[in-house]
């Protein structure tokens, strides 16, 4: 089994190891080295799956911890990943993840995270290894996926990033609802109050893919949506839509159920905001129509370019040099 070690980005101590399906809780203290008075002594809670190569993390201090600079939140749990980046607290503090094989008759396996990280033949040969495993992963992937499904196989390999959406619906922290045709999760960087994504256990890559037969799983999707969104607190004074974006970054068709607040620290840029308050969002009922006309859906020319329109308050239209100023400006249009 692999074992996992917490990487401190500025070599302060020596890497902590994550025993499998342990709790570490840590913090500032002698462990860390962490003297900051605004990072607690129990900060953080850790739970590695040496199995999977994650960690799971939840925040138990005031201050925010981060995953590549997006909140955790007090109480939250989020998914540590090899190639991403915790900050303790308040954007300071920076770790990494190392996953590694544990072989006693290997020499280089007995070598310590920062003793491999200041090699360059250990570390080499523990990337070409650690590639190896991948590939053979994904190529196992792709064979199950080939084998069990009828639809033409995905562009991306099992292991990309936009294949992503596919392991958050088996996760049962990120589900809050699911029945046999449909689940439904939280989005993972939520683009306002409430924001989320129902997908069909069915495997369809996006919305090209879609035909007329799958009018009704769309309206089911629809209901639980709309469903969703009346049981959320605070329904009676927030307006949701319920849609699709023309040119999805991630695989497998999902509708969005967002609140027209759009009050998240996750909304940063231009193209966060215009691809949902442009066509380029397209109507879930709008999807539908398409569907039962066409038998398609046909996606305008130049979806993408609609991403680049300058920023416009989609209450009262009007424009805003720069994301600060339009999301200090939408706050005056806040259910109080």
């Amino acid at each position: 089994m692999p074992t996992c070690w917490l990487v401190p980005d500025d070599e302060r101590h020596k890497p902590i190891q994550l025993l499998h399906y342990h709790t570490h809780t840590l913090g500032r203290g002698p462990e860390t080295k962490i003297k900051d008075q605004k990072c607690s002594r129990q900060q953080v809670e850790l739970r590695a799956d040496c199995n999977r190569g994650v960690v799971s993390v939840k925040q138990l201090g005031s201050n925010p911890t981060s995953l590549d600079h997006v909140e955790v939140g007090r109480g939250n749990q989020v998914t540590f990943k090899p190639g991403q980046k915790l900050y303790m607290v308040n954007g300071l503090h920076p770790y990494t993840l190392q996953f590694r094989e544990e072989t006693s008759s290997s020499s280089s396996s007995s070598s310590s995270p920062s003793e491999v990280k200041h090699n360059p033949l250990k570390r080499a040969r523990q990337e070409r290894d650690a590639d190896e495993e991948r590939h053979q992963d994904v190529e196992k992937s792709c064979r199950v996926s080939a084998s069990s499904c009828s639809h033409t196989p995905e562009k991306e390999p099992a292991g990309h990033w936009s294949q992503g959406l596919k392991g958050s619906m088996q996760d049962p922290d990120m589900q809050v609802y699911k029945d046999e045709k449909v689940v439904v999760i939280k989005d993972k960087y939520p683009k306002a109050r409430f924001h989320w994504l129902v997908l069909p256990w069915s495997s369809i890559s996006n919305l090209k893919a879609l035909r007329s037969e799958h009018v009704e799983l769309l309206r089911h999707m629809e209901r639980v949506g709309e469903r969703t969104a009346r049981r959320c607190p605070g329904s009676g004074t927030l307006r949701f839509r319920l849609g699709y974006h023309a040119i999805p970054s991630m695989s497998h068709v999902h509708l969005h159920v967002i609140s027209q607040d759009f009050d998240s620290p996750c909304l940063k840029n231009k193209k966060h905001w215009n691809s949902f308050t442009t066509e380029y969002f397209i109507e879930s009922q709008d999807v539908i129509g398409m569907l039962e006309r066409d038998g398609r859906v046909c996606v305008r020319d130049g979806a993408a370019e609609l991403l680049k329109l300058p920023l416009r308050c989609h209450v009262c239209h009007a424009q805003f040099p720069t994301m600060p100023k339009l999301k200090e400006h939408i706050r005056v249009h806040l259910p109080s």
